[in-house]
């Protein structure tokens, strides 16, 4: 089986001969992506275009440098696709410059926070059981090991932000950085009020809106920009791009006088990342974000956002009335949260449930929960969103049938004919959504 995309038929059938081993995966996987229902929130399918950009003869050149400060020959074609990749980055989201080169999200953040803290600073973030990311501080993460640590979290009562918490932490802590965004919560975050408590404490606001930043593009949740010094995302997820990351020069006031320039900003980062964190940006990988921002500047990407808003709740909706308690009782973005503690009998675990869904043809995540009592690795909860569901062309309808199918996979607990009729009829509503012709 080849890929989807007509340029690559030829390299891969280089590949069937050359490599039968990895040739067959790629096509299992293939197979994987066109018959199942890719419900993990972070996860999305990117266009032919983009396809086409990153498997392209880019991943042959070495780019050292920025675009015109390169310490390789031969970049001038390279120096175009960077410097697109940049302008367009910046008109979608209203950014004064930018820096693409960054392999991940995780990088993305690495670099802001070495350009704003020295190690042993205090930096205030997101726990990782309230809906963090492991970049926000996790003790095992860089984040928690080069910086003092201190977490917020969610109010008990509404499983919201408790912005009252975050104020009177960053208040006794004198945080350096504030660190905003998150990986599993499903409401909208008031960066303006994390932007006050930044002013009023000194610190720096940094928003990680990796998840949300698809939804921030088409303005369909509030913009991080002109409260922080730095916002990075990841290019994939709602953004709909190959998998990397990127920062934006925020228009946020900065502490001090070091960093108040926009070209002050962007040259504290840019040193961060190279020589800093990497080496060679990836060429083949910018070409493809350069595409996927071009794609998001479009009224096409408006639409579909919205589309993603709409799945959300109508799927948010099925889900509760299937049984499912879900954390903070809802969701204003693109995913949520199941509390299997408090659904159906309560005592199936997010281990349990990823893999029977699995089974099922279903994909999801095991995510701890608030108040988490299991390990990590076992879980409470989880996390599901509506991205690549979206991008294949499902709607309303197909988001009722979904909530069904959970609860039937769940209630089935393992049992192989159930999961398999499920895995039937999901795969016979995938065939009415391929993904790539």
């Amino acid at each position: 089986m080849t890929m989807p995309h007509d340029s690559s038929k030829k390299f891969l059938s280089d590949l069937q001969s050359a490599d039968p081993v990895i040739h067959a995966a790629i096509g299992r996987e293939h197979e994987r992506e066109e018959t199942g229902l890719e419900l993990i929130a972070s996860e999305n399918y990117v266009s032919r275009a983009v396809l086409e950009a990153q498997g392209s003869i880019l991943t042959n050149k070495y780019a050292e440098g920025y675009p015109g400060k390169r310490y390789y020959g031969g970049c001038e074609f390279a120096d175009q696709i960077e410097a697109a990749a940049i302008e367009r980055v910046c008109r979608l989201f209203g950014a004064e410059a930018a820096n693409v080169q960054a392999h991940s999200g995780s990088q993305a953040n690495m670099a802001a926070y070495l350009a704003l803290m020295s190690p042993g600073d205090t930096m205030l973030g997101m726990s990782l059981s309230h809906g963090g990311h492991l970049t926000h501080g996790s003790p095992v993460n860089f984040s928690g090991r080069l910086f003092r640590v201190v977490s917020y979290g969610l109010d008990p009562a509404t499983e919201r932000l408790d912005y009252d918490q975050i104020r009177e932490l960053a208040r006794r802590e004198k945080p350096k950085v504030i660190v905003a965004g998150a990986s599993a919560y499903p409401r909208i975050i008031d960066f303006e009020a994390l932007g006050g408590i930044a002013r009023e404490t000194g610190a720096h606001l940094v928003v990680d809106m990796a998840h949300i930043a698809g939804l921030v593009a088409a303005g369909l949740h509030p913009s991080p920009l002109p409260h922080t010094t730095y916002t990075t995302s990841t290019t994939h997820k709602t953004l709909r791009g190959p998998r990397g990351g990127l920062i934006l020069v925020g228009r946020g006031p900065s502490p001090g006088e070091t960093l108040g320039t926009a070209a002050d900003r962007l040259k504290a980062v840019n040193s961060q990342i190279f020589p800093g964190i990497q080496g060679g940006p990836l060429m083949h990988v910018i070409a493809a974000k350069a595409v996927s921002f071009g794609e998001a500047l479009t009224p096409e990407f408006q639409a579909y956002q919205k589309q993603i808003l709409e799945n959300a709740r109508a799927l948010a909706d099925a889900l509760m009335s299937q049984g499912f308690k879900l954390v903070s009782g809802g969701t204003d973005n693109h995913l949520m949260l199941i509390d299997l503690t408090a659904s159906l009998d309560g005592s199936i675990s997010g281990k349990e449930a990823e893999a029977w869904l699995d089974q099922a043809g279903i994909t999801v995540n095991k995510n701890t929960v608030p108040n988490e009592k299991r390990s990590p690795f076992v879980t409470s909860g989880i996390r599901i969103g509506v991205p690549a569901i979206t991008t294949r062309g499902m709607g309303k309808a197909e988001m009722r049938q979904i909530g069904v199918w959970i609860r039937q996979a769940l209630q089935a607990r393992g049992e192989a004919a159930q999961l398999g009729r499920i895995r039937a009829e999901v795969r016979e509503l995938c065939g009415k959504f391929p993904l790539y012709g």
